[in-house]
């Protein structure tokens, strides 16, 4: 890497170095990996991660502690949020005022925050998606959460430390009694790494915490029995199954599914309509019922005919299914799959720990790492009121001596030039104490003030003895900061408006995939179209007169069938591979198509042998060019990529050569070689398998096979010559030919046609 040298300032003549002094040589890739490193930092620590300690990122702290600086208490009266934004960007985050509105706005607003730290009055947004009103216009106050948080601020409860300019102080994290970090979530993106954690229910997490205090070797798996999973505000159904909950808590990343909350309301007559009344955390109503619009319009959900939006101060949006039979769960289902109606929630607990160390913690260590710092706030919080109460407590010890000797003390004052240093030396008491005597006005000298001084002290001397013992013992702090969950958890328990859990827990009904694919499908009668090359096409409705179909030059027509949008076609390919499309993704019939290969993988060395439509449970039979074959259920040869599924397996110059339906009702099989010899056997000879290059049916000195038929030997066999005739030949007629698998048979009866086809195509 170069070295770019930093010319020197001036007017343009460069005759020597600028005010800075020496100019000094510069590694470029050193340079930038510094910058680019203080950068990160930065936007980690300064913007992005929220501290696993309160659960707040730099710019809500700031709010929060802005707020408070107002007194902008949940029983004060509103102020304007152009008053608080402007607090916080010129004395604490100097960023965009939109910036710091927004984060704001989000910390009132209740389907985005589960325990809204901001009491906003105004338009603040709203589920729709829909802006908030100008921070001139709103006003807000905190929310007895948000004052949880600051707790024992003024008590010595955190660290401060100057702001950007070193004009005020800010806290460098706040006491956080409230587990504000699960319970509300966080989302941040920083530089190489990201947050997510969603909302969570306060009462189960201080359950678990509560846990914790008493046994601190508690498994991940007693930790989710109370903590069940997310929490959302704007509630909804988790189907996330159990052990992924589990996974995802023990390693702190993983994700929770949530579907919307929906019933069904019975109309009369046999008619209903879904309304749904809860939708996924995060998701604008409103984008929601215009994706459900553009699907309806599309034609892409065919079970549903109408959507409307009813919600008032709640969710309602009405589905209106297409008819009365349709099936409501199958309706849901459709919608789950192209809708927001189901979302997923990630988890990436990706925060800091003890304000400074980003790194991803499951929820135990979360949880430990918040009772540790509920321990601190405690210590510091009795070790600072310790500290109040020993100087009180000193002068009160000096008001005593006061009263003990109050006729001296007036005598010493009013005789003595410098009586504050007389009273230290008579009484050996300090300068406060001595302070405090002379401070003391005329009437605090009844003898009903000397009784309550010697109360307070009484009381103060028996409350730093406990305050010592506390600091003493682990054991109690330990107790003291489980009461303190334990008050919060009684204020949000489940009985509470706020703390009842809105987010519930379902397993996801199993449906048929194909059933649900079949139903964001509608249901048309088509025609599929087949050319010579491989180019495939659709044609509305079913279609019988093919003879105006155009083609490419040297191409003409060679399968045609009539199928519907809802079907599964199956492609063979001469290289035994089987390829599974979706007739409603063929193309249309304007033009020629496209060739199957773009619809599939199919190898250059391969080509087309037959198309037709899959139904379930049949049976077919398929032969290589050799005359090796065997039967196989039609459900074996679905494949669920488009590499297809390699079934019949063939040598090298050998191939795949034939695919026929096996009826249920057949009994035999008709089979005949390009040498023009028939052979009749039981069908019970050919085996069934998954895959395989199959067994011999007929022996062939050269070429291979032409044509094979299964048939009923109770209807007999049948073919049609090149007349159109149609020829049955029952098992007694045709006791020449029949023989055993792998016979080479003998020529066939009379009228068989040249082309050595059973259907004379």
């Amino acid at each position: 890497m170069g070295k770019r040298v930093i010319p020197p300032s001036g007017d343009g003549d460069d005759d020597g170095p600028g005010p800075g002094g020496e100019v000094l040589p510069v590694n470029l890739r050193e340079a930038l990996e510094e910058r680019y490193l203080a950068y990160a930092l930065s936007t980690i620590m300064h913007r992005a991660l929220p501290d696993v300690r309160d659960g707040l990122k730099p710019v809500h702290r700031r709010l929060l502690f802005a707020m408070r600086e107002l007194r902008l208490d949940p029983s004060s009266a509103f102020k304007k949020c152009a008053r608080v934004v402007g607090d916080v960007i010129g004395k604490y985050h100097p960023h965009g005022d939109q910036a710091v509105y927004d984060a704001m706005v989000r910390l009132a607003q209740d389907f985005a925050q589960r325990y809204p730290l901001v009491d906003g009055q105004g338009n603040f947004g709203n589920i729709d998606g829909d802006n908030p009103a100008a921070m001139r216009y709103t006003e807000a106050r905190l929310t007895d959460v948000a004052v949880l948080i600051l707790e024992g601020l003024d008590e010595d409860a955190v660290d401060f430390r100057p702001n950007y300019d070193g004009s005020e102080e800010e806290p460098a994290v706040l006491p956080g009694a409230f587990p504000n970090l699960l319970a509300n979530g966080s989302n941040g993106i920083a530089v190489g790494m990201a947050t997510s954690i969603p909302p969570h229910n306060a009462f189960e997490i201080c359950q678990a915490a509560l846990k914790l205090i008493e046994n601190p070797e508690t498994g991940i798996r007693e930790l989710v029995d109370v903590v069940q999973g997310p929490d959302f505000p704007t509630g909804g159904i988790i189907v996330e199954s159990k052990s992924s909950i589990l996974e995802s808590y023990r390693t702190g990343r993983g994700g929770f599914r949530v579907r919307a909350r929906w019933e069904v309301e019975d109309q009369g007559r046999g008619t209903w309509q879904v309304v749904v009344t809860e939708i996924p955390y995060q998701v604008a109503k409103s984008r929601l019922i215009e994706k459900l619009a553009d699907l309806i319009n599309e034609k892409k959900v065919p079970l549903l005919e109408d959507v409307r939006d009813e919600s008032t101060e709640d969710v309602r949006i009405v589905l209106v299914p297409k008819s009365r039979n349709v099936d409501p769960e199958l309706l849901m289902e459709s919608l789950f799959k192209l809708t927001e109606l189901e979302s997923r929630i990630s988890l990436n607990m990706n925060v800091l720990s003890q304000g400074t160390i980003p790194n991803v913690l499951g929820l135990k260590d979360v949880l430990v790492q918040w009772l540790d710092h509920q321990k601190d706030v405690l210590v510091r919080r009795s070790s600072h009121r310790l500290a109040q109460i020993e100087k009180r407590l000193e002068i009160l010890g000096g008001l005593l001596v006061a009263y003990l000797n109050l006729d001296e003390v007036i005598h010493i004052i009013r005789t003595e030039d410098e009586p504050k240093q007389v009273m230290m030396e008579r009484f050996s008491i300090n300068d406060v104490q001595a302070q405090a005597i002379l401070d003391m006005r005329l009437k605090n000298l009844r003898k009903l003030e000397e009784f309550e001084i010697r109360k307070e002290h009484e009381a103060l001397t028996k409350e730093a003895e406990q305050i010592r013992a506390l600091l003493a013992s682990d054991d109690k702090q330990w107790k003291i900061v489980a009461m303190g969950i334990r008050r919060i958890a009684a204020k949000y328990g489940p009985e509470t408006a706020l703390g009842k859990r809105r987010s519930t827990f379902a397993d996801a009904p199993e449906h048929d995939t194909a059933a649900v694919e079949m139903a964001m499908i509608e249901r048309e009668p088509i025609t599929v179209v087949v050319s010579e090359k491989g180019w495939v096409r659709t044609l509305k409705g079913h279609i019988d007169d093919l003879t105006r179909l155009e083609f490419k030059q040297g191409d003409k027509l060679r399968i045609a069938f009539k199928a519907e949008t809802t079907d599964k076609l199956i492609v063979f390919s001469t290289g035994g591979r089987f390829f599974t499309l979706d007739a409603s993704k063929l193309p249309g019939g304007r033009g020629h198509g496209e060739p199957i290969r773009l619809q599939c993988d199919m190898d250059q060395d391969q080509d087309v042998l037959d198309v037709f439509v899959h139904v379930p449970g049949r049976k077919l039979l398929m032969a290589s060019k050799s005359g090796r074959g065997f039967v196989i259920a039609e459900s074996e040869v679905m494949a669920q990529t488009r590499k297809g599924k390699q079934i019949l397996n063939v040598a090298a110059g050998d191939e795949a050569r034939l695919c026929v339906e096996v009826a249920e009702a057949a009994t035999h099989v008709a089979v005949i070689g390009d040498n023009r010899k028939l052979l009749v056997f039981p069908l019970q000879q050919v085996p069934e398998m998954t895959r395989g290059s199959g067994v011999r049916l007929q022996k062939y000195k050269d070429g291979g096979i032409a044509s094979l038929k299964c048939f009923s030997g109770s209807d007999g066999l049948t073919w049609t010559d090149s007349a159109g005739r149609q020829y049955v030949r029952s098992l007694t007629e045709l006791a020449d030919w029949i023989g055993n698998r792998g016979d080479a048979g003998r020529l066939p009866p009379p009228g068989f046609p040249k082309t050595n086809r059973f259907d004379n195509a």
